[in-house]
């Protein structure tokens, strides 16, 4: 929503201010269609050429992800702290056998069914439920800090390629002002081909080429550089509900008591989506 809102405050601030200034925009508005045609079929291909398929549907995704911002709400964090929370308490109380039919199978599980919203999430439900089937296959005797590394290893994983659409934006909003001179370069080619035309002409070929360095310089640093920015900010927030699983987990393998665990996952989360901590042990009371 709010990048939306910057792309159109961008373009209105960059040519009404021009426009305010005495500029004309006939000139520029001829000249754009063809800047783009040189300056977006370049970036086009070159996404191409440094991506498989896989990555360039990421690029699509990871642009749906900049206008509908994180995946997750507030309670949808809080969520995931009892649930988690839930699972290690049966855990505790009951032993690995008790455990071992709702980590096998979350979509049949009584417990899961309570928090629908995070099904959807599978990278998360598999973090959740492939840690907790170790711990139930071992019969508890992991070392807790092993199963720290093996989960951090997963999210790591799991976030790389998450971050590769942001990083592919990122690569081509360094491109962009290149490209613009690319575009430049040709229309300066095209002008000394007319060498023997009047200044008038002449004027408005230059301009037209010109036109081609401030449109790449405008999408790199107006438009594509700020949605890789903000790509990274929504994958940043999508990552904290992963590490408060991970909190719970591993807090209460270490022997934690319940409220020390709550609250070590809870103080990880941005304040965004950080609840209070009587708001987070009143819903766990009221599970």
């Amino acid at each position: 929503m709010f990048a939306a809102i910057g792309i159109i405050v961008l373009i209105i601030m960059v040519f009404g201010g021009f426009a305010l200034t005495g500029g004309a925009l006939g000139p520029v508005m001829h000249a754009l269609p063809h800047e783009m045609l040189i300056i977006g079929g370049a970036a086009i291909g070159a996404l191409i050429a440094g991506n498989s398929m896989h990555e360039l549907k990421a690029i699509g995704a990871g642009l749906a992800k900049v206008f509908k911002g994180p995946r997750h709400t507030k309670q949808d964090h809080i969520d995931a702290i009892l649930l988690t929370t839930r699972l290690m308490k049966l855990l505790r109380s009951e032993g690995p056998v008790a455990l071992e039919s709702h980590v096998q199978e979350p979509d049949t599980s009584p417990i899961f069914a309570e928090f629908p919203r995070l099904l959807g999430n599978k990278p998360l439900i598999a973090l959740i439920c492939d840690t907790l089937t170790l711990i139930v296959v071992s019969s508890g005797t992991l070392e807790t800090h092993a199963v720290e590394e093996v989960m951090d290893n997963a999210i790591k994983t799991h976030f790389h390629e998450m971050h590769e659409p942001q990083h592919a934006l990122q690569s081509l909003a360094d491109a962009l002002p290149a490209l613009g001179i690319v575009a430049a370069v040709l229309g300066v080619v095209k002008t000394m081909g007319s060498i023997d035309k009047p200044p008038a002409i002449l004027g408005g070929m230059i301009g037209s080429a010109l036109v081609g360095t401030f449109l790449g310089v405008l999408l790199a640093y107006g438009i594509v550089g700020p949605l890789a920015g903000r790509l990274k900010q929504v994958i940043g927030q999508d990552e904290q509900v992963f590490h408060a699983v991970k909190q719970v987990i591993i807090s209460s393998l270490y022997g934690w008591p319940q409220p020390l665990v709550v609250e070590s996952a809870r103080s990880g989360l941005g304040h965004a989506f950080r609840p209070g901590l009587t708001e987070l042990l009143d819903s766990l009371r009221g599970r």
